[in-house]
C-alpha cells in the first residue's frame, strides 16, 4: 500500500501516525513545503520517499508530486493529512487520481455548515435553527423568528474564526456592515454545555473506537473572549449523545476515518443539538488523551485499521483524561515548576503549542488523568487559577 501524507510534520504531535503506518509494511510518501532537515528524525525514517513543494497550496504542485510517486511506487492508495484545514485538497487529489475515501463531491457536506445541517436533520439529530443570509433584511427576518442572542459564522470556516454572537439590532446591523465577502450562516444561540463524540470508523464504516468529551465553554467563548480552555473525556458516554454521535456517522458515510463531532447540552431540558461534523481527529493533544484515557496506541490502531481493516485494541476507559491550557498573555497562581511539583504522577503529558492554535487551546498544554473526575477538575484549578 502506498499512502501519501500531506504536512507530516504538523501538527507536530501527528508524527506518529507515520510511524504507525510504517510499522505495518505500507510504504508512506510526505509531501509538504518544509526542508527535509526539519523533519524529526522518527519521520524521516517512517517516509519510503519525502517531496518537497515550494507551497502546500498549489495544486498543480501537489498534482505533479503524485504523479512522480505514482512514476517511482505505482498505483497509490491514499492521501490524507488528519487536518481540517487541507480536507478539500485531499478530496479534490482522491477524485483526480480515483483514490478510495472522502472525494470532491460529498465535501461540501463535511464542509458547509448549512448542509451540515440538512443532513443532520435527514438523521433525526436535532439543529439549532439557522439559515445563511445575504443582508441585514434576512438577518432580520431570522432573529425574529428564533430571537436573540444569535450566533453568525462563516458557512465554511475551521473552528471559531471569523464567528460573533449577536445580542442587539445595533450589534447586528454592525455585523452586516463588516461581514466579510463570504456566506454566512446565521442561527439561534443554543445555552448549554459543548460536548463531543469522537472515534475511528473502519472500512466498513463500523465505529471501532468512541470516546465521548465535555467542554469547560465552547470554542468560540474561547477564542473570542481569550480564556483559557478546559475539557475531559468521559469514562461513561451518555446514551443520548452516543446515539446522536452513531447516527451522525452513518448520516455522513464515514469509513476508514477519525470523526469529531460537536453537539450542545442544551441547559433546562437537557437535550442534545448538532453543532458541527468534522471528519479527522479531534485537534489539540486529543488524540494523546485517547491514549491516555485507555491505555492504547490510537496511531497504531488507525495505521492497523488502514493497513488491515483490523482494529486489535481492548479499551474499557478507565480514566478520564483532561486538557487544561495555559496563555502566556495571563500571570497564573502558580508557575510552571509549581504546576508539575503539585500534580506528580497525575500528569501524563505537558508541552508547548504552537503558535496558529494558542487561541483556541493556548500556548501551554498539560494532561491529568484520573479515574477521579473531581480530580481532574481540581488540577484544572489548580493549573488555570490566575494570580
Amino acid at each position: 500500500m502506498h499512502f501519501v501524507y500531506l504536512s507530516p510534520h504538523f501538527p507536530p504531535n501527528y508524527y506518529p501516525f507515520c510511524v504507525e503506518l510504517r510499522r505495518a509494511g505500507v510504504n508512506v510518501l510526505g509531501v509538504a513545503d518544509a526542508p527535509y532537515e526539519a523533519l524529526r528524525p522518527e519521520l524521516r525514517e517512517a517516509l519510503g520517499e519525502y517531496y518537497r513543494v515550494d507551497d502546500l497550496h498549489d495544486y498543480d504542485q501537489l498534482v505533479r508530486t503524485l504523479g512522480h510517486f505514482t512514476h517511482r511506487h505505482g498505483k497509490l492508495d491514499r492521501v490524507d493529512s488528519h487536518s481540517e484545514y487541507w480536507l478539500e485538497t485531499e478530496a479534490r487529489l482522491r477524485t483526480d487520481f480515483n483514490l478510495f475515501g472522502l472525494r470532491a463531491d460529498a465535501i461540501a457536506g463535511v464542509k458547509r455548515k448549512s448542509r451540515m445541517k440538512a443532513i443532520y436533520r435527514e438523521a433525526g439529530v436535532p439543529t439549532a435553527r439557522g439559515a445563511v443570509v445575504d443582508t441585514l433584511e434576512e438577518g432580520r427576518a431570522l432573529v425574529a423568528e428564533v430571537g436573540y442572542p444569535v450566533v453568525a459564522k462563516p458557512d465554511v470556516g475551521v473552528g471559531a474564526a471569523g464567528t460573533w454572537k449577536i445580542h442587539t439590532p445595533d450589534e447586528l446591523a454592525e455585523f452586516f456592515a463588516r461581514k466579510p465577502p463570504v456566506a454566512y450562516l446565521l442561527e439561534e444561540f443554543v445555552q448549554g454545555q459543548l460536548v463531543s463524540f469522537d472515534g475511528l470508523a473502519d472500512r466498513d464504516g463500523e465505529i471501532v473506537f468512541c470516546a465521548a468529551h465535555a467542554f469547560s465553554q465552547g470554542i468560540m467563548e474561547t477564542v473570542n473572549e481569550d480564556r483559557d480552555l478546559f475539557y475531559y473525556s468521559l469514562r461513561e458516554i451518555p446514551p443520548d449523545l452516543e446515539e446522536a454521535g452513531r447516527r451522525t456517522v452513518k448520516a455522513f458515510g464515514v469509513r476508514e476515518r477519525f470523526f469529531h463531532l460537536e453537539f450542545f447540552r442544551a441547559d433546562g431540558d437537557g437535550r442534545i443539538v448538532a453543532l458541527e461534523v468534522n471528519l479527522r481527529p479531534p485537534g489539540g493533544l486529543t488524540t494523546d488523551m485517547f491514549n491516555y484515557a485507555n491505555d492504547i496506541d490510537i496511531y497504531r490502531q488507525w495505521a492497523q485499521v488502514v493497513a488491515f481493516n483490523r482494529f486489535t485494541a481492548h479499551y474499557s476507559r478507565p480514566y478520564h483524561c483532561g486538557y487544561m491550557g495555559r496563555k502566556a498573555s495571563k500571570r497564573y497562581a502558580r508557575s510552571h515548576a509549581e504546576v508539575l511539583r503539585a500534580l506528580g504522577d497525575g500528569l501524563v503529558h505537558h508541552t508547548p503549542i504552537d503558535s496558529i492554535f494558542r487561541g483556541a487551546i493556548g500556548d501551554y498544554g498539560y494532561l491529568v488523568r484520573s479515574a477521579d473526575l473531581d480530580e481532574v477538575r481540581h488540577a484544572a484549578r489548580l493549573i488555570q487559577q490566575l494570580a
